[in-house]
């Protein structure tokens, strides 16, 4: 347990992406199977240890420190398995026992598999007790599920990549068809054996990413070179059947199948189409299936997409009610076809695979499935003209991919483009502030923020939004220490700041889109708010009011 709970120490307190790599790579070459592969499958939540949940926690803690206590410490320190690990006691009985390495990680997940509900937790205490602060830090981590170390699954895998000299595109092609702890695919890494064969079904296919259009570029964008096509604010998906097997992937390689079964249902084809996932009804409410969107010209008119926000109604859900797919149903906007039946296309020129996704989505179900259509330009001019005022709320701006491209994973430089519109920007006043989690801990990092309503002589501030990055390390150490000063009431982990027309502090938010939200008390929810600037200059009753919102929607 000992070097893994060395490993999420050193991870947690590096900041930088290459650091981490680093630090995982080193982790694999050293370990020895099957702890490097149980590491590797906590890391990328691989592991379903399903007889130790976080309320089973607590009431190991309520057995050993008075609630009230160990509330304020959770409150301070802002992460559970963080929390626990600070202050597990002794033993009721006095009985000194001697901390070591504790049990590997192997031998952890194997007793838990084992274990019933009522067992788990007792074996976990007896570890608990074994172990110095660190390594029941690790053992929580892992046994919870919720890492939150700052590794993604894309990132571990890129460093799988790099301890075996590989590309990381080879890994996440044969990585839904392995399982824990990944003995072949370590083999493989070292140059002991050949290659896995996946042996699974409707495989995720590593996606082709945009790059950010900027004024450097803008003179290669001609029709004769680049397809246009609207940007929806959706989810960007692969839906893949392969001999029966349908499976709806995000773009990091995740399966969301679970929360989308509606969808899957309606997946009634052999191959693997990329688009973008998006909420629509017939317009108007009217009953009957709308028609395939044109291939060119102007989104359909017989639907209603959906906001983000609507979409986010079932995003990361693990079952989702029949109400809720009713109110939110769900359809595919098909973007590229990769495989057809048994046949890989992403070598094909984007024109060919285009006409052939024309006729493959002919024969899907009309109400799950359509094209998305070109936007026919005749000069850069005109396509920023389009860029600048869509026809349709949902979109947020233009696609640009060049006629002869091939489908490659990753970000090549050239062959598709992101034209995204402006960001939208107003000035807010912070209202409220939460501790973050991992490196954050210790500072007041989570904001809450909000505009003006009612009457000009007696304002009242309404929440809008979130915004939790933006900042840099040193704003952020300026907003933690004007938080401490100001702060005027407590609930629990959140902080309630001082914010009235004559003294508060102005935050410049930017966001990407903006929808109405009955579940919100100011009837708006924005789209990745961030902090854009501080605006210590500015006094808070000349933050904006709810109305900028307001017409914004209209």
């Amino acid at each position: 347990m000992k070097p893994f709970a060395d490993l999420l120490d050193r991870l947690v307190l590096t900041p930088s992406r290459n650091g981490k790599l680093k630090l995982l790579v080193d982790y694999f070459r050293t370990e020895p199977d099957p702890e490097r592969g149980t590491a590797l499958a906590a890391i990328t939540g691989g592991l379903d240890l399903r007889s130790v949940k976080p309320a089973m926690l607590r009431a190991l803690m309520a057995d050993r420190m008075d609630e009230i206590l160990f509330g304020y410490s959770y409150d301070y320190v802002g992460d559970l398995a963080e929390t626990i690990a600070l202050v597990w006691p002794a033993p009721h009985d006095g009985a000194e026992r001697p901390v070591d390495a504790g049990p590997t990680l192997a031998e952890v997940v194997v007793a838990l598999n084992a274990a019933t509900r009522q067992e788990g937790p007792k074996l976990v205490e007896a570890w608990l007790d074994r172990l110095d602060s660190s390594g029941r830090y690790a053992l929580l981590k892992l046994v919870t599920g919720s890492m939150r170390i700052g590794v993604s699954s894309r990132l571990a895998k890129q460093a799988l990549a790099d301890f075996g000299g590989r590309d990381v595109a080879e890994i996440e092609e044969l990585w839904h068809g392995l399982e824990p702890p990944y003995l072949d695919l370590f083999a493989w890494l070292e140059g002991q054996a050949e290659k896995p064969v996946s042996a699974a079904a409707s495989p995720f296919r590593p996606v082709m990413l945009s790059q950010a259009l900027e004024a450097p570029d803008y003179g290669r964008i001609t029709p004769q070179d680049y397809a246009a096509e609207w940007k929806w604010d959706g989810i960007r998906v692969q839906a893949t059947v392969e001999r029966g097997v349908r499976r709806l992937y995000s773009r990091t390689g995740d399966d969301i199948g679970h929360a989308f079964p509606d969808l899957l249902e309606a997946m009634d084809y052999d191959g693997s189409l990329d688009g973008e996932l998006l909420v629509a009804r017939p317009a108007g409410g009217k009953p009957g299936a709308p028609q395939v969107a044109p291939h060119e010209g102007p989104p359909r008119d017989d639907i209603v997409v959906g906001t983000f926000s609507d979409l986010q109604q079932r995003l990361n859900r693990k079952s989702v009610a029949a109400a809720i797919m009713k109110k939110h149903p769900v359809f595919l906007r098909a973007y590229d076809l990769l495989q057809e039946g048994p046949e890989d296309l992403r070598t094909l020129p984007f024109a060919e695979r285009r006409r052939r996704l024309d006729r493959f989505v002919e024969g899907l179900e009309p109400t799950r499935f359509d094209i998305s259509p070109f936007v026919p330009f005749e000069s850069f001019e005109t396509l920023a003209g389009f860029r600048a005022s869509p026809p349709h709320p949902v979109i947020e701006g233009v696609m640009l991919k060049r006629w002869d491209s091939a489908y490659v994973p990753g970000r090549p430089k050239g062959p598709w483009f992101k034209w995204k519109q402006d960001p939208h920007l107003i000035d807010a006043v912070l209202m409220y502030a939460q501790r973050g989690h991992g490196k954050r801990s210790s500072f007041y990092s989570d904001y809450t923020f909000g505009v003006w309503t009612g009457p000009q002589d007696a304002p009242e501030l309404v929440p809008v939004g979130k915004a939790y990055f933006g900042f840099t390390d040193e704003e952020l150490k300026q907003l933690d220490k004007y938080i401490r000063d100001n702060t005027i009431e407590r609930f629990g982990p959140v902080r309630s700041v001082r914010a009235d027309p004559d003294h508060g502090l102005v935050i410049e938010v930017a966001f990407e889109g903006l929808a109405r939200s009955a579940r919100h008390k100011s009837g708006v929810a924005m789209r990745f708010p961030r902090v854009s600037r501080l605006r210590w200059d500015k006094p808070a009753f000349e933050a904006d009011r709810l109305e900028t919102l307001q017409a914004m929607l209209a």
